[in-house]
């Protein structure tokens, strides 16, 4: 089982500044097409599930505490997104290979040190992928072998032996769908491997191992016990055609032609391949025979398997004990389970891209996984933590049995994490420095038990067990040390319980209803008052807090002067403002058919579509000579003719400003989270340990930036880095540096401040959904955010999270509707 299918993390996708082509801002790379153990998993891309604390502005009381935040998304490597944004695809990795290849007559064989450092490739003989995986092996080998056993080691002995033409086929094979069959004579790679039937020999032969049991076999961990790999004696790199057993597994190797054909034979039917599949299954467990070695009364699945593999020949899979063993190896290299080929060839291809990096002190240290044994229980428990996600997102709504398993896992775990809760905070207290705990712990099993429990307050709340959940809420807020970013959802749902449901399972100690009542609300009004106070509730969650405090207040009757005034945060409706336009329509656009409605003026039930253009809107810039232009440029014209400068940017101008203001603090030195010097932002920035692992720093700053200090911090970091440029996240050096000082002035200080510490507490969370134009206006002293919409647009939650960020700061937005005074069909 992949220990891809595990990992937890969020990556949104990030929208990039459209008005320059080269951005510092890591682009989404695509996701590793992996074989999930309990079917197809959705990714990112085609999933709706929200991003990590994403919340809808409409509460969600009623329901148990199970926001959506948890999906398991197709994402970059924290590591690749560190690394700047550079072309990975095969055709820049063949043309640099190419460019640097090695003479022709230099017959030295290069070692891996030697091409990392000159640069030079040799066709047949040396490959970027190889050298990437080699590279990732020998680092982690020379810092953290303790995390290995004998066996696993001999292992890599075994590797080291290899050709490079057997090394070359692996890794290629290691980054395609890990436990599926592959027809040797449809692999290809021809150009590096002269005779792919002997390699694959090579993969698939025997080897011994001189140490026949592992060092360390059981883990610390009293409610976990962690798979190894199952090295003993011998092993393979690729198992052999022998190890097909069934028909699904032989017939997935056959394209559906070729299933059609066999299924014509066998006379079963089916539409799509894994129906096919599925008809000869069940046809290979009862029918009596097929015309073909049908003698005997032997196994008629054995039949269809021979049948198949007569027809495709051999074939290979790549062992699970050793692609295991190499999963854990970059598990601990890129201190991340998911990871891509351009994860592979990105450091290489970051290493000869001739730009310039910011400076910092780079720290990979051996501390992240102490032991074997820390390393193997965390594995354990992302094992557990997937097989919860799956219930819970994966498998429609989760049963009552399903819930309940759900809930005996989390129990099952809670003593251990009471366990390692308690050495956590003991190494915070004596051991840590300088905020480095922060990202650590995301490498603790605790930090995935943490999250288990936090899974587990669903089911409770679905079997109305409102005490228990009330006291594990309440033991996950007394902690601080793991999911910080969670606190706001536990203090909405721990004030909810309180106010609803805890005095009646509470002794009244005399009290009678009435009391009892106001008893439990007045302590649910401290939780939210708590919420507020606790510096690690994210500004995303206070509007909700605020709201409850004031029902509260009223349903206690507090006198007046007493209640709570949030009349400075109030939030206002965004301004909307309609500008009309010339639309262009072309007849080429590929149109799409909405849902069938009701057409009103009809007496029958005739159902009239109306069909609808797909994809971005045309519109004439009158403005700007009649040129053909996206919605967003032709309603930026409209404002700059009314007196405002702006840019179509998104969050470019968020982010850049960000970089700007914070620069030194991005770049100051926490250990761990600069594991290259390639590096345009520290590893932790898209994680909630970014923020507390500098708090002191960051507050100071903010401080700074509430009294008007933006523009000289600005201006400061211009004149030290505009000359080189340095490829820092985020930082745009094509905005002018007039516009920014004026946008500075422009910013309310209290105002920036409050966006910018939304962003270091989620910076990857609030990549997305920021307005589409950036307007300021020296005349006013006003900036303004402007939400472009055209017809049939809607708002999504992460757009109306930002508005309702930014109005709660005292920032103005407008929703600006474009309506076409005017088509032109073309």
């Amino acid at each position: 089982m992949s220990l891809l299918d595990y990992w937890d993390t969020s990556r949104s996708s990030v929208k990039r500044r459209k008005v320059t082509p080269e951005v510092s801002t890591p682009q989404t790379k695509p996701k590793r097409e992996i074989e999930r153990v309990f079917g197809k998993l959705p990714s990112d891309e085609t999933s709706t599930l929200k991003t990590e604390n994403s919340i809808s502005l409409a509460s969600a009381d009623e329901e148990p505490l199970n926001d959506g935040e948890d999906a398991i998304p197709g994402s970059q490597t924290e590591l690749e997104s560190a690394l700047p944004a550079i072309n990975t695809d095969t055709q820049a990795i063949e043309e640099y290979e190419s460019s640097q290849k090695a003479e022709d007559g230099e017959d030295k064989e290069l070692s891996l040190q030697e091409r990392m450092r000159d640069g030079k490739w040799r066709k047949g003989k040396s490959s970027i992928y190889v050298d990437a995986f080699n590279l990732a092996l020998d680092t982690v080998l020379a810092e953290e072998a303790h995390l290995f056993s004998d066996s696993e080691k001999e292992v890599f002995r075994h590797w080291r032996e290899l050709s490079y033409e057997s090394q070359y086929l692996y890794v290629r094979l290691f980054l395609r769908k890990t436990s599926a069959w592959h027809r040797v004579n449809r692999l290809g790679y021809y150009s590096d491997i002269a005779d792919v039937p002997q390699v694959v020999a090579d993969l698939q032969k025997t080897r011994d191992l001189s140490t026949s049991e592992f060092s360390d076999n059981e883990s610390s961990s009293d409610t976990s016990s962690p798979s190894d790999i199952g090295l003993s004696g011998e092993f393979r790199f690729a198992d052999t055609a022998d190890e097909i057993a069934t028909v699904e597994e032989a017939s997935s190797m056959l394209l559906l032609d070729e299933l059609k054909v066999l299924a014509k034979e066998a006379k079963v039917q089916g539409k799509s391949k894994q129906e096919l599949i599925t008809a000869l299954h069940k046809s290979s467990q009862k029918q009596t025979g097929l015309g073909w070695n049908t003698s005997n009364n032997s196994n008629r699945e054995e039949h269809f398997v021979k049948k198949i593999l007569d027809y495709t020949g051999d074939c290979i899979r790549l062992a699970s004990s050793p692609y295991e063993l190499f999963e854990r190896v970059h598990l601990v290299f890129y201190r991340s389970t998911e990871w891509t080929e351009k994860s592979l060839t990105t450091i290489i291809l970051a290493k000869i891209s001739r730009r310039n990096f910011p400076e910092f002190v780079v720290c990979r240290s051996s501390s992240i996984f102490p032991s074997r044994d820390i390393l193997l229980e965390f594995e354990s428990a992302l094992r557990t933590q997937y097989k919860i996600d799956n219930f819970l997102e994966f498998s429609g709504t989760p049963t009552r049995d399903r819930l309940q398993e759900i809930k005996d896992l989390a129990y099952k775990i809670y003593p251990r994490w009471r366990t390692l809760l308690e050495q956590e905070q003991q190494k915070e207290d004596t051991i840590y420095e300088c905020g480095e705990g922060a990202y650590l712990r995301r490498f603790s099993p605790a930090w995935v038990y943490t999250r288990i429990l936090h899974k587990g307050l669903h089911p409770l709340g679905r079997f109305k067990e409102y005490k228990e959940e009330h006291r594990l809420i309440s033991e996950l807020l007394d902690q601080r040390l793991f999911h910080p970013a969670r606190r706001g959802a536990w203090y909405q749902r721990k004030a909810l319980l309180e106010e609803r449901y805890m005095w009646t399972l509470m002794p009244s100690e005399g009290r009678n209803e009435e009391a009892q009542k106001k008893h439990w609300r007045r302590i649910a009004l401290r939780t939210c008052e708590e919420g507020l106070e606790d510096p690690s509730c994210h500004l995303i969650y206070h509007h909700d807090l605020q709201k409850r405090i004031q029902k509260l207040e009223k349903a206690l009757k507090v006198v007046k002067r007493e209640q709570h005034d949030f009349g400075h945060v109030a939030l206002s409706k965004p301004e909307e403002r309609t500008v009309e336009g010339i639309q262009v329509e072309r007849e080429d656009t590929p149109i799409r058919t909405p849902p069938l409605v009701k057409d009103k003026k009809n007496d029958d039930d005739t159902l009239t579509p109306t069909p609808k253009r797909s994809g971005p809107t045309i519109w004439i810039d009158e403005r700007e000579d009649g040129a053909e232009c996206r919605v967003e440029a032709m309603c930026l014209s409209w404002y700059r003719d009314n007196g405002w400068k702006g840019y179509h940017s998104e969050g470019g101008i968020l982010r850049t400003l960000f970089a700007y203001l914070f620069y030194d603090i991005i770049f100051t030195y926490i250990p761990n989270v600069f594991q290259t010097i390639f590096q345009t932002c520290p590893l932790d920035l898209h994680t909630d340990a970014f923020y507390p692992s500098r708090a002191s720093e960051i507050n100071h700053r903010l401080v700074q930036i509430t009294n008007g200090d933006a523009p000289s911090l600005i201006r400061a970091v211009h004149a030290q880095y505009s000359e080189i440029q340095p490829c820092a996240i985020g930082l745009d050096w094509s905005f002018p540096l007039e516009d920014l000082l004026e946008i500075a002035e422009c910013f309310k200080g209290e105002a920036l401040a409050a966006i910018c510490k939304i962003m270091a507490q989620e910076y990857q969370a609030r990549g997305g959904g920021v307005p589409d134009l950036f307007l300021w206006s020296v005349e006013k002293k006003e900036v303004c955010f402007v939400e472009v919409k055209s017809v049939n647009d809607r708002l999504s939650d992460t757009q109306r999270l930002w508005i309702h960020v930014l109005l709660g700061v005292g920032v103005r937005v407008e929703l600006c509707n474009a309506v076409a005074r005017e088509v032109r069909r073309v």
